[in-house]
């Protein structure tokens, strides 16, 4: 007679810890997912062989920005900016240039 007794209480013991980890699994994805850095806006246009990022920072942090530039030739160098900091409330333009044309630009952040 025990032994009914025994597999109703297992039974009964697997699904409420099948529940309590499925309800932790569902909060702990919640958990895990990091907050957003806060980095100013900015976007990149590319004109020829210039380059020129606009950034405008939101936050009441600084952020320090730098403009990236990748040259399409293999003669051209790539050419990085000076880090500019982005106060808050602040906006700033960088711009770089190649000799011909640009494969792509893209801009870095730093706390």
């Amino acid at each position: 007679m025990r032994t009914p007794r025994r597999f109703a209480a297992a039974s009964l013991l697997a699904a409420a810890v099948g529940c309590v980890l499925a309800a932790s699994g569902s909060g702990a994805s919640v958990a895990q997912e990091r907050p957003r850095p806060r980095e100013a806006a900015c976007s990149t246009s590319v004109r020829g062989s210039h380059a020129t990022a606009s950034c405008f920072n939101p936050y009441p942090g600084a952020d320090r920005v730098q403009l990236h530039v990748e040259c399409a030739r293999w003669w051209d160098p790539d050419m990085d900016s000076r880090r500019v900091e982005v106060g808050p409330a602040q906006h700033v333009e960088l711009d770089e240039r190649c000799w011909k044309e640009i494969r792509k630009a893209w801009v870095t952040h730093r706390r």
